[in-house]
């Protein structure tokens, strides 16, 4: 008896860890990491203050810091994995992945210590890849064909 599946992919195929563009941020480059034991999204940001339904913080992208504003959707406690717990605002952003464009809900936190800037949890990818946790940058980083 053949046990084994045939290798057809009905979603895009990512990597662990791939290029994410946020378009309403300018287009620099980050690095996130394709995440399905995490539920949600996060951003690292700095100097997070909430006001009102509104927040404020300082991104970098490309060496470069600037200060953004976001209306807020909500606001979630997150037990991150060194155990500590947080309040985080949620916001809306649109990110994009090789040419897969999509809103994502973002929590804002500083990830510093974490490796990677940003976190895309399996909420934010259900539907639209499948992952393969051997590999890095497959849908990021694609070889051009040369004509």
């Amino acid at each position: 008896m053949n046990l084994t599946r045939p290798m057809f992919y009905p979603l895009p195929l990512v990597g662990w860890r791939e290029d994410v563009v946020l378009p309403e941020f300018g287009d620099g480059v980050i690095i996130a990491k394709i995440d399905t034991g995490a539920r949600n999204a996060a951003l690292h940001a700095e100097d997070i203050s909430l006001k009102g339904k509104r927040v404020n913080f300082v991104l970098e992208l490309d060496g470069i810091r600037q200060r953004h504003e976001l209306a807020v959707i909500g606001t979630k406690r997150v037990k991150s994995s060194n155990g500590f717990s947080e309040l985080r605002p949620i916001v809306e952003i649109m990110i994009q992945v090789g040419i897969h464009r999509f809103p994502v809900e973002t929590t804002l936190t500083n990830r510093t210590d974490m490796g990677v800037p940003m976190l895309l949890g399996r909420n934010s990818i259900k539907g639209r890849f499948i992952v393969n946790p051997a590999r890095s940058f497959i849908i990021s980083r694609l070889k051009k064909k040369r004509t």
